[in-house]
């Protein structure tokens, strides 16, 4: 009588090929062949960004659908629309004012989207203009569907377009560009800002005090995207954004062409209102709320400024602070023309 065995045990049978078999498993041993590249792959993102191109080239750079023909998106607009997302990269710009801006800035835009039964007011009317004569595709979709395109918490007022990711220029062009205008270089740049929406506002402010453009460390920080976009409010299709390999290095090439760099801080060596420097070509840093100034660029500066504030508030938003450091040398300069 055979020993029962005990639960879960093995009763020693080994399975699949055995001697003598003949090799009749050899052929499924030799596989599919080396595997595709990701951009041969018609299911892969890349193989995706990769087929959008080549229509995008095909069609020499304009979208094709409808020519500045105002349509609906097909039968179901958000499947349309989704389906767009998936195909390429590109930012919504949603709002108003920035898709506005964007496009009389004349962004390369792929698409304009507008609600359906979307209040018609002055800004929307030029909207609808600038697209057609572009011939940019206008496409009239549901509100769930802009909804869907301006993500948690954003608002679209009705309108969004389709751009492509943002261009960054190069810091030393900035400068130079400026230098050849005869103006007097002032840009900001900022250490450790990871908030999209701060350098949105400083994006616009910038813009707002006569700013000639930002400067971005390629590393740990935020990018213009599309919720930068919003923030300000179509500044960005204004002034120059630019990534600099190492902020640090960057900011010692600046000084070496006569530029000053202040660093923001509230520990710092001179009161905002008595900076004697703000006639001069400068470059304004802002670190991050949290750390503030790294220890390098804070090293780098020139000076470090403070901005006087009442002792209740601790500190003030890295967008106000350089709001605040913008306007103060905007009214020197103006003072001293």
């Amino acid at each position: 009588m055979a020993k029962p065995q005990r639960p879960g045990a093995s009763n020693g049978k080994k399975k699949g090929p055995t001697k003598g078999t003949g090799g009749l498993g050899r052929k499924s041993l030799e596989g599919r062949g080396p595997t595709p590249k990701a951009e041969d792959r018609a299911w892969h993102p890349a193989g995706k960004r990769k087929a959008a191109a080549e229509r995008y080239a095909a069609s020499g750079g304009k979208g094709k659908p409808g020519q500045g023909q105002r349509q609906t998106a097909g039968g179901n607009p958000n499947r349309s629309a989704r389906a767009k997302d998936n195909t390429t990269e590109v930012e919504v710009v949603t709002g108003r004012n920035s898709v506005l801006e964007a496009l009389r800035a004349k962004i390369p835009a792929s698409a304009f989207y507008i609600a359906q039964r979307v209040e018609m007011d002055d800004r929307v009317k030029e909207m609808l203009s600038l697209a057609t004569n572009r011939g940019i595709p206008v496409l009239e979709v549901t509100r769930q569907e802009l909804d869907r395109m301006a993500g948690y918490d954003g608002v679209h007022q009705g309108v969004a377009v389709k751009v492509p990711p943002y261009e960054y220029a190069h810091p030393q062009d900035l400068l130079e560009a400026v230098i050849a205008k005869g103006e007097v270089p002032l840009f900001v740049a900022l250490d450790g800002i990871t908030d999209p929406r701060n350098l949105g506002a400083i994006i616009r402010s910038t813009g707002a005090f006569g700013g000639h453009g930002i400067i971005l460390p390629q590393r740990r920080s935020a990018g213009v995207n599309s919720a930068a976009w919003k923030t300000s409010a179509g500044a960005a299709a204004r002034v120059p954004v630019a990534l600099a390999t190492n902020l640090t290095t960057q900011l010692k090439e600046f000084k070496k062409q006569g530029v000053f760099v202040l660093g923001l801080d509230g520990d710092g060596d001179v009161l905002l209102p008595e900076l004697e420097l703000a006639d001069r070509p400068v470059v304004i840093v802002t670190g991050s709320e949290g750390k503030g100034l790294s220890r390098l660029v804070a090293e780098t500066c020139d000076q470090i400024v403070s901005i006087p504030i009442s002792a209740v508030t601790e500190s003030l938003n890295a967008g106000i602070a350089t709001s605040v450091a913008l306007y103060q040398v905007s009214t020197t300069r103006n003072a001293k023309k």
